[in-house]
């Protein structure tokens, strides 16, 4: 069989081209597994399957044979294919008749290939132009006129020759030589794949940021494990001390209890076998039948007189079994309270709880509608002008044009184009500019409130002063029966309907977050904000009803005015 036959045994009957992973039918017929695959995907809506070569038909998917034969014939084969295509795809100059020299240019005027001697010799004119031999003649040239492409028209992105420029429809449209497009496009391409580059590298730099973090988080996570795992290791070991020691207790309590009784058991145990003894005595005396041995033996003196003993006998016992005392249960659990109070004691410092941070509200900043503690730990709304002094850090009331939003917020319809605006707010004078603080706050005394922080800078009147609605404060806003978040003038509301009494505020000035969360059982988590921080940051409230009070708990939600 000649080569070429022998070639086209290796083609794919489908694709054309020599096999790709071949495989076998059980006609017997030979394809590509991914160009078979494709046909039958094809035949499946109809439900009958058929071979493309011989027709055979099939109502179930035929089975796929791999062709370990066919398959290693192919790859012998395409071993000695690279020669020969390389030798196929050498182009050689048109010129040299006698030997077989190869080309390196090609002149699209003549329409001939050169090798480097007759490219020399060439004629150097304009319209021989030359290109390389990559590039196939036919896409050199226009498909209408058969003429040199020399020209670019930008409207339709298409290539032309001057007769298309001259007389077709391009003649009214903005036309480029190709090379100036050609740099033009090269340009943007090369300015598009800097971008590109610029992109991936961000992206790059983004995957090893969030890789970093996400090691950094389980990091943690392994401490946190190991921590807790030592803890609890801990926490059994000492139940186990506590469990032995509250049963040695008990024990010991017992038996100080019973010894009394035990003492007693042990006189009326003797005595009791002693008037076992004298019974049986008396008993062998009355079975004598001789009167006077029977005379001579009974005479035991008095029977009765240990009455007084046995008197003393029966009080001891009932002394003991109505009044003597019982185990002492409240020594007992006292000991055990104290034991597993000590352990979670332990257990807290183990885990390391920090305490809350010592919040104290500035009465300098309050504003005048806000009365501040004694001990300036809780801000009451009131419905009069508070004569504080005048500060600069004061909050203070301002005048806006027409109705705003504060209208329905402060559930007022006043009718006037001016009105006056409160904003019943005060600041901590603690600041914290590093480090992780939290604390709490009684929110349960007010239906209306805000709880945050912000920068020392914040302004102290106008619409730029109220907590949340501007760039330098985020807060946590009841309003009735809806919770939002609130920074930059953007409110996002995450709860409703749902009763909220305590909340936590906690800072983590480094990792730049802000989270608050309701205090429940389990505690419940609302929203965290991350920001970058670049000024101290105060704890702040707003008051619009009632009372709320920094610290507090359950149970000790009002103030003596909201009393």
């Amino acid at each position: 069989m000649a080569f070429s036959d022998a070639r086209k045994e290796l083609d794919c009957s489908i694709c054309l081209n020599i096999y790709t992973n071949p495989v076998t039918l059980r006609c017997g017929h030979n394809f590509c597994r991914e160009c078979i695959e494709g046909v039958l995907d094809t035949q499946g809506g109809s439900g009958i399957y058929c071979c493309p070569e011989c027709r055979g038909e099939s109502q179930e998917r035929p089975e796929l044979i791999r062709n370990i034969t066919l398959r290693n014939i192919m790859e012998s084969f395409r071993s000695t294919e690279p020669e020969k295509e390389e030798k196929e795809s050498q182009i050689f100059c048109t010129q040299c008749i006698h030997s077989p020299v190869i080309a390196v240019k090609s002149c699209l005027h003549c329409e001939a290939s050169l090798c480097d001697d007759h490219l020399r010799i060439h004629s150097k004119s304009p319209q021989h132009v030359l290109s390389d031999l990559t590039t196939p003649q036919k896409n050199r040239k226009c498909s209408v006129h058969e003429k040199i492409l020399e020209y670019y028209c930008t409207e339709d992105s298409a290539c032309l020759c001057g007769s298309c420029r001259l007389h077709g429809d391009h003649q009214e449209h903005q036309v480029e030589a190709l090379e100036e497009a050609s740099e033009k496009r090269k340009e943007n391409l090369t300015n598009a794949l800097q971008e590109l580059v610029k992109k991936r590298e961000e992206m790059e730099e983004s995957i090893k940021s969030l890789q970093k973090y996400k090691r950094k988080v389980q990091d943690s996570a392994d401490g946190v494990t190991k921590r807790v795992t030592a803890i609890f290791r801990d926490i059994r070991r000492q139940l186990d001390i506590l469990k032995r020691r509250v049963l040695k207790e008990i024990t010991r309590k017992a038996e100080r209890v019973s010894f009394p009784a035990s003492d007693l058991i042990q006189d009326l145990e003797i005595k009791k076998d002693d008037l076992s003894r004298e019974i049986r005595h008396i008993e062998e005396i009355c079975n004598m039948a001789d009167p006077l041995t029977f005379l001579q033996e009974s005479d035991t003196g008095d029977l009765c007189d240990t009455e007084d003993e046995d008197e003393e006998d029966k009080n001891r016992c009932d002394k003991l079994l109505h009044g003597g005392g019982e185990l002492d249960v409240t020594g007992i659990s006292h000991l055990l309270y104290t034991g597993l109070s000590d352990l979670i004691t332990g257990v807290y410092r183990g885990i390391y709880i920090p305490e809350p941070a010592d919040i104290l509200l500035d009465a300098d900043t309050a504003h005048n509608y806000l009365n501040i503690s004694d001990d300036r730990k809780t801000a009451h709304r009131i419905n009069r002008k508070f004569n504080h002094p005048h500060t600069p850090e004061r909050f203070q009331v301002y005048q806006v044009v027409s109705k705003t939003r504060y209208d329905s917020y402060l559930g007022k319809d006043i009718p006037s184009e001016y009105r006056e605006v409160i904003s019943p707010q005060v600041m901590s004078s603690q600041s914290f500019s590093s480090g992780r603080h939290y604390w709490d706050v009684d929110v349960g005394g007010s239906s209306q409130w805000r709880v945050g922080m912000c920068y020392p800078s914040i302004a102290r009147t106008g619409e730029a002063s109220e907590i949340g609605y501007n760039e330098k404060s985020w807060c946590l806003e009841r309003n009735g029966d809806k919770l939002f978040v609130t920074h930059k003038n953007k409110s996002n509301n995450i709860l409703a309907n749902i009763p909220i009494h305590r909340v936590r505020v906690y800072l983590d000035y480094k990792a730049e977050r802000l989270s608050f969360y309701k205090l429940d059982i389990p505690i419940q988590h609302l929203h965290t904000f991350t920001d970058f921080f670049n000024e101290s940051l105060h704890a702040v409230v707003y008051v619009g009803a009632g009372c709320i009070k920094i610290g507090g708990g359950e149970g000790d939600r009002t103030c003596d005015k909201c009393a």
